[in-house]
């Protein structure tokens, strides 16, 4: 049988915080820990979409100065034909 293993690799990020926020945290029994990852990923997660929002509108602004609008196709093949 065939087995693989994961290594998830993780590093450590601290933050400061006053003492009464930590001992209120701890009070309300609040995971913080997984409360920051959770809003980092997302955070992540917005930001990479929108950086790609941001590419595909610069790719959409070079290609509408680059395409000839079809109107202006249909027109100069209908004046050709005549």
């Amino acid at each position: 049988m065939f087995t693989s293993k994961v290594n998830h690799v993780s590093d450590v990020i601290s933050i400061r915080v006053s003492k009464k926020l930590k001992r209120d945290l701890e009070e309300l029994n609040i995971n913080y820990s997984d409360k920051v990852r959770e809003y980092l990923e997302e955070l992540v997660r917005k930001e990479k979409l929108k950086r790609e929002l941001d590419n595909a509108r610069k790719i959409r602004e070079e290609i509408k100065t680059t395409v000839t609008p079809s109107a202006d196709l249909i027109r100069e093949d209908r004046d050709a034909s005549s």
